[in-house]
């Protein structure tokens, strides 16, 4: 759908309307990070001071947040109906159809019928139209990202965002001036949805109070490792931007905030499109899958309750660490004392329930590492995580060079994204590699542990005695 007009030089009168303060700060136009907030003389914060230096505030009534989208839907009868239809499922989602309300109001192609516009209708018309985010980028950029840890993270999160438009479509189905929109002109499409999700991924914030939300006026502030200001909410529940005490910000000279420092490079592409090279934090997270011969893959899934992840993480050493929870439940088995019943209660209603050592641990199934400390083979189950934890690592690393070794991105993608993708493709390699070398030496040490001599050696003859062979196999026939 066509993008209405909203410049940086309507802002001011649009804030003076709608009670956004701007104190010593403009919004101006920064080469190469888009527009920003810049100060208009020097700011000085004292540590002394008693309160923090205010540069913007914002009120409630223009916070989109949950209770917004709540309370514009009391008003809007039109918006509620959408809402009640195509909404109430999460606050992400019902975010996204306001969202799209706006898009429509200040559409030149809107032809009215859903209402009056509200202060967001004319705001959403200074949000870009593309966001460099990777749901948005072309099929050939998505192709490089193959052997990263954005690869199966971008595809899965498109194929939602499909899912999604599919069932906006069929629920808006139901109400005429919208299916209108969506059957005959076809206004509203895929690339719409994409777009309104990199907004709000890239542009939402979490305010103590109310949430995960999109403030106008404060979504226009970059990021910065060394931010110059944060944000809070006061005791009128207004978003308030301060300058951090200590702070100066020399006149003309851009404020900025953190968007996470914990993020991994990873998320920070997929969240806001870019890779901040100042940033300590190093860590890459990979889905973890059960094992192909396992027998009880389904119910350890099942019963672990959230997708398991691995997650690579260098301290301010540089060294790496490892934090899988779900690798240890893949490595147990029926013979180590791990058990799955399936409980029926009274009420007919049936539950599956996970047993170490005869002791229900489902509901503490993610802290099996605890859980085996007390075993006396605890140093093998440490060997075959270690193991399997290598064997992912080292195919993550294969497929991530083999892909660097097979393409050129040079000259076929924008520069920004070319960037983008260097550096993350040279940050995961660095924590693969890093990490492989750590692993390889707890191995190491694991094989030298005389629990496992013991144990290896046990298990080693046993498979060279045609005896015992015989034995275990009468044993399992009957």
């Amino acid at each position: 759908m066509r993008r209405g007009h909203f410049s940086l030089n309507e802002l001011p009168a649009w804030s003076t309307l709608n009670g956004v303060n701007f104190l010593d700060v403009i919004v101006a136009s920064i080469n190469g990070r888009g527009n920003g907030l810049v100060a208009k003389k020097d700011l000085i914060s004292q540590e002394s001071d008693s309160e923090p230096l205010t540069l913007l505030t914002i009120p409630k009534e223009l916070v989109l947040s949950a209770e917004g989208v709540e309370e514009y839907a009391k008003e809007n009868k039109y918006f509620r109906q959408l809402l009640d239809t195509a909404g109430r499922q999460s606050a992400r989602g019902d975010i996204l159809l306001f969202l799209l309300y706006q898009l429509v109001l200040s559409s030149p192609d809107y032809q009215a019928g859903l209402g009056p516009s509200t202060p967001w209708t004319q705001y959403f018309s200074l949000l870009p139209s593309h966001v460099s985010t990777p749901t948005m980028w072309s099929e050939l950029e998505l192709s490089y990202l193959k052997g990263t840890s954005l690869d199966s993270a971008v595809a899965a999160k498109l194929t939602v965002l499909t899912k999604e438009f599919d069932d906006l479509r069929e629920n808006m189905a139901t109400l005429p001036y919208w299916n209108d929109i969506l059957s005959i002109d076809e206004s509203i499409t895929i690339r719409d949805w994409i777009l309104l999700d990199a907004l709000y991924r890239s542009r939402s914030l979490g305010l103590p109070k109310s949430g995960e939300s999109m403030v106008p006026c404060l979504d226009l502030v970059n990021h910065s490792s060394q931010a110059t200001a944060y944000f809070d909410e006061n005791s009128e529940d207004e978003v308030v931007l301060y300058l951090r005490k200590g702070g100066l910000v020399p006149a003309g000279s851009e404020i900025t905030i953190d968007y996470g420092q914990e993020k991994s490079p990873a998320e920070m592409l997929f969240s806001y499109g870019f890779i901040d090279p100042n940033s300590a934090a190093r860590s890459i997270t990979l889905p973890l899958e059960p094992l192909e011969d396992d027998p009880l893959a389904i119910p350890k899934l099942h019963a672990f309750g959230t997708p398991p992840k691995l997650k690579l993480e260098e301290d301010e050493s540089g060294v790496p660490h490892w934090t899988a929870p779900f690798v240890y439940l893949m490595c147990l088995n029926e013979e180590d004392g791990l058990r799955f019943r399936v409980l029926q209660e009274t009420d007919g209603s049936r539950h599956l329930k996970i047993f170490w050592q005869n002791i229900d641990v489902t509901d503490v199934s993610n802290t099996m590492k605890d859980l085996i400390q007390d075993h006396e083979l605890r140093q093998i189950f440490e060997l075959r995580a270690v193991t399997v934890i290598m064997g992912i690592i080292q195919q993550q690393l294969e497929q991530l060079i083999s892909a660097q070794n097979g393409d050129s991105v040079a000259g076929r993608a924008s520069t920004k994204v070319y960037q983008a993708i260097s550096q993350l493709r040279s940050l995961e390699t660095s924590i693969l590699q890093k990490s492989i070398q750590a692993l390889d030496e707890q191995r190491d040490q694991l094989l030298r542990d005389d629990t496992v001599v013991e144990y290896l050696t046990m298990m080693g003859s046993d498979q060279n005695d045609p005896g015992a062979e015989a034995a275990t196999d009468e044993e399992d026939f009957s």
